[in-house]
């Protein structure tokens, strides 16, 4: 056997109260020294299992069936064995876990202890492994820690993982896994939850740690953009079985397989074709009723000459006590929004876009009135109703203001109370609001139900039985039960899978065209707002940084920090891989780091340059005909 892991008729079941579960069903792929090999499909395909079989973590419902899991260690002189057979708890399988397999979990702040430093972390997986002394370990450990690209490896040794940000905390859980030199890493969905910019970052890292160290990566992944910049091999899943699998460019070039045709026909791209639209492998059957019919005046040409939301020099500051054992208490003052202006247009879906920190949850929670700004003026034309002074509204204006203005959240369980059904969910606004009877309500969840392609006989049903997709549609019929001139969506889809993902995308498309709504759409993927978003702005630091209408944006990016993250997004295309070369690590969203005209200060602050066409960026006024040219 040359292979260093090989999967022969893997099956592995899981006792569930229903019975037998066949989570994985005759699954065989192979690992080469080296090399990377990616393992692809959706939520439940049984991706994670194989790799929690590799490593002896699995649950304990679920026990291998049959098969052969063989892992030929070459600094044991070649020896295989075969890891199925080994007690998850044993001397061996202890020794090959963590020793000479490691794994990176998609979340790092669950899988690092909150108690313990970084440095005492990751200094134990060498002390147990590798036998060394404390010191010798903590040596290791910075040693490390510098190679995986800590700004400050030393001092990071005495750090909690909660002093970190998600690209650290992920860089931490890197360090921990290969501090003893695995020959093999898995890396289970490991920039899911990251921002394009540091997940470009990261991938980069474990390319260059790879060669490097000579390791074999097996990456765990539902994202095709990830798979073509990284993979040699693609291993495709479905229901626990293998679909289709050979080298990435035979998967990306001629795929045979109904299925990851499908795959990558639900992923967004930058090259589709005007009005082209995604195609999810399940439909979502959508169905409007009368309750819901749009209201004519909503597209009244009258209203669209004023702007349905204006926002003006807003900004919300926080300050943030220092204090030390020596010296006195030293306060900071961080500006999580700073001098942000733009309207929203009724009828149109505005995209906003930038990393986590920028501050766009903040700017959504200003609007919705959940926190006040320092400065600045939000002004929403009602229809009918004239201009609201959103920020002068006391206690008593804001609960009918509540149903002009309605909310998607990122979290699709988390939005939802577990304690109630979904058709209370979906009444509860309407009893809050005081609208219609019982029959009334009735009527409309229904409908909602209906409207969101959920069979209105699952009311009774709590979220919890539902799927990451179905709860986000409960999400979004929630959301459209006031029916709202305005919904700001706050990344409704970053965690889902990409087949899901599609679904949402389509259906928030086409409630826009059937109601009329107008979106605020919130998120740090540009490939999904380039589908959905008529206008985008890019936001970073607080800061709105550039403004333009979408094929203005992606055919002349003006700003540094737009360009770069525009460069991040890894796509599904073997044509169009991420420069790794090309990557500013940790510069590109550093406003001092920024060429000029774009550089900003403590004591340099540009404004927005218009560049005509309603393509506006923050420039300094010297270079203003110099951009205006370009």
């Amino acid at each position: 056997m040359t292979d260093l892991l090989r999967i022969n008729d893997l099956r592995i079941d899981f006792a569930v109260p229903g019975g037998v579960l066949h989570a994985v069903k005759g699954v065989n792929f192979r690992v080469r020294p080296g090399s990377t090999v990616a393992v692809v499909g959706e939520s439940g395909s049984g991706k994670t299992v194989v790799s929690q079989a590799v490593m002896g973590i699995l649950p304990k419902v679920g026990r291998i069936v049959g098969g052969e899991i063989l892992f030929r260690d070459p600094d044991a002189g070649g020896a295989v064995t075969d890891i199925a057979k080994l007690e998850p708890d044993g001397r061996r399988m202890r020794a090959i876990r963590g020793g000479r397999i490691s794994i990176i979990f998609q979340e790092p702040m669950t899988s690092l202890s909150p108690l313990h430093t970084v440095g005492d972390q990751v200094s134990e997986v060498a002390r147990l492994h590798l036998g060394v002394g404390r010191d010798e370990a903590l040596r290791l450990t910075e040693q490390m820690l510098r190679l995986v690209h800590f700004p400050d490896p030393k001092r990071a040794l005495k750090t909690y993982p909660f002093e970190l940000s998600g690209g650290l905390r992920q860089r931490a859980m890197i360090a921990m896994a290969l501090v003893c030199k695995p020959p093999l890493l898995i890396a289970d969905e490991p920039t899911t939850a990251l921002d394009v910019t540091i997940q470009a970052e990261i991938l980069k890292l474990v390319r260059d740690l790879q060669a490097e160290m000579g390791m074999a990566v097996l990456m765990i992944t539902h994202d095709l953009g990830v798979v073509a910049n990284i993979a040699e091999e693609v291993v495709v899943m479905y229901h626990g079985e293998v679909m289709e699998s050979g080298r990435v460019d035979e998967i990306f070039r001629k795929p045979e397989h109904p299925y990851l045709k499908a795959l990558l026909r639900a992923v967004p791209r930058f090259t589709m074709e005007p009005g082209e639209k995604l195609v999810p492998i399940r439909e979502i059957k959508s169905h409007g009723g009368k309750l819901l019919k749009p209201d004519e005046a909503r597209n009244a040409a009258a209203d669209r000459k004023t702007p349905l939301l204006e926002v003006k020099n807003v900004s919300k500051s926080y300050r943030i006590r220092n204090s030390g054992w020596f010296g006195p208490p030293k306060e900071d003052i961080v500006y999580a929004v700073d001098d942000v202006s733009f309207e929203v247009r009724r009828g149109e879906c505005l995209g906003l876009v930038g990393e986590s920190g920028c501050g766009k949850t903040t700017l959504s929670k200003v609007l919705m009135r959940a926190l006040r700004p320092d400065t600045g003026t939000v002004r929403f034309h009602k229809r009918g109703e004239g201009e609201i002074d959103v920020l002068a509204l006391d206690d008593k204006q804001l609960v009918p203001f509540r149903r002009c203005l309605q909310f998607i959240f990122q979290d699709p369980f988390g939005a939802l109370n577990p304690r109630m059904t979904v058709g209370e969910i979906l009444a509860e606004p309407l009893v809050i609001h005081g609208i219609g009877d019982a029959t009334y309500r009735r009527e409309m969840v229904e409908e909602l139900m209906r409207l969101v392609g959920l069979d209105p006989r699952w009311t009774r049903r709590y979220p919890h039985s539902f799927s990451g997709g179905q709860r986000q549609r409960v999400g979004i019929a929630r959301a459209l039960a006031l029916r709202p001139d305005l919904i700001i969506c706050d990344e409704p889809v970053s965690a889902l899978d990409v087949s899901i993902q599609a679904q949402i995308l389509n259906l928030l498309k086409d409630l826009q065209q059937q109601l009329g709504l107008t979106y605020l759409f919130i998120s740090h993927n540009l490939a999904v707002v380039h589908y959905i978003a008529d206008r985008i702005m890019v936001m970073c630091r607080g800061r709105i940084v550039e403004v333009a209408p979408r094929d203005a944006l992606f055919a002349n990016p003006v700003h540094p920090y737009t360009r770069a993250l525009l460069a991040a997004v890894p796509e599904p295309d073997l044509e169009h891989k991420l420069d790794f070369a090309a990557l500013r690590e940790g510069r590109a969203s550093d406003p001092t780091a920024w060429p000029e005209p774009y550089t900003i200060t403590p004591d340099s602050r540009p404004g927005m340059i218009d560049l005509g066409g309603g393509h506006y960026v923050r420039a300094h006024a010297r270079a203003e005909k110099r951009l205006e040219l370009a």
